[in-house]
């Protein structure tokens, strides 16, 4: 879909802070975060919702929400993570993406009326995906 932003980025032709990659999806941090470290994990291929994606994909997507789940509550010094999923409504991107988001006691986060906190400027941005993939490194 060459429309979509998210296919854009996985192809190459838009820039994201890239963290992880395979041959099922690719994993970046949300230019709009919660919380630094937020990312957005998205499979390849276009798929609009969850319902969309073929079923021999869910192993390999959902293993790789694990694992960065994982990394980023240790590259972030998070308490847990908050993974979400939306289907349509509140999908700002209409490709299928998992939110992983670094989670701590009393960070703010209530309901769902969530304030972002941007990225200071680019070099916060770089510095926290790095983190991020050394991270992932050690896990693999």
């Amino acid at each position: 879909m060459p429309e979509c932003a998210f296919c854009q980025i996985v192809s190459g032709e838009s820039e994201a802070s890239r963290v992880f990659q395979d041959e099922h999806s690719v994993a970046f941090l949300d230019s709009r975060p919660l919380f630094a470290g937020h990312l957005l994990l998205v499979p390849r291929e276009h798929y609009e919702v969850l319902a969309d994606l073929p079923s021999h994909l869910l192993e390999p997507l959902f293993s790789n929400a694990q694992l960065l789940c994982r990394a980023v509550e240790k590259a972030m010094q998070a308490q847990g993570t908050f993974v979400a999923i939306n289907n349509k409504i509140s999908q700002s991107v209409p490709h299928l993406h998992i939110h992983i988001v670094p989670r701590n006691k009393k960070d703010g986060l209530r309901g769902f009326f969530w304030p972002r906190n941007p990225y200071r400027d680019q070099e916060h941005m770089r510095s926290t995906a790095v983190r991020l993939r050394k991270e992932l490194e050690r896990l693999s």
